[in-house]
């Protein structure tokens, strides 16, 4: 049972030790020890406010982001309407361009084959009006040889001439 129970001079040993050591801490560790729990306190206290600054611009950011996100895709899907209409209005002007130039040029062919088959027809006509003149001089020296046929034949053409 002695364990169980100090002796009083144990007891009063521990005390004035106890004492000294809180007396010696309070003169010399106590107040460095709390400020410096006040500072770590206070650093704390401003890196959770520092931290609810970043998280709040952060929120404000990321809202900026999609804004912006959304206002380049915005503009993407327009810049991309835009490129494939005009890509549409140009290649409808090329074959709008190429249907009427495909149309000139069939017009001046067909103009130019009107001209050469019309120039053809006159050359045929004037060799034919020309062979038909040979033909009629020769027919007509033949008939006209002698002299008083070539009377009657010439006085028979102009009783027809006064016809027509």
């Amino acid at each position: 049972m002695d364990l169980l129970t100090p002796s009083f001079g144990l007891f009063f040993w521990t005390l004035i030790a106890f004492l000294t050591v809180l007396f010696l801490l309070k003169k010399f560790a106590w107040k460095p020890i709390l400020d410096a729990l006040h500072e770590r306190e206070s650093s704390i206290a401003d890196s959770i406010a520092s931290a609810e600054r970043v998280k709040a611009e952060m929120a404000t950011m990321k809202s900026e982001h999609e804004t912006l996100l959304n206002a380049a895709r915005e503009e993407r899907t327009n810049l991309l309407r835009e490129a494939k209409e005009t890509k549409d209005k140009i290649i409808n002007e090329a074959k709008e361009q190429a249907k009427e130039e495909a149309n000139k040029i069939i017009a001046e062919a067909r103009q130019q084959i009107d001209q050469q088959k019309n120039a053809a027809l006159i050359d045929v006509k004037n060799q034919i009006g020309s062979l038909v003149i040979e033909v009629s001089e020769k027919v007509l020296r033949k008939e006209l040889s002698n002299k008083s046929e070539a009377n009657t034949y010439i006085n028979t053409l102009a009783s027809e001439l006064k016809l027509n």
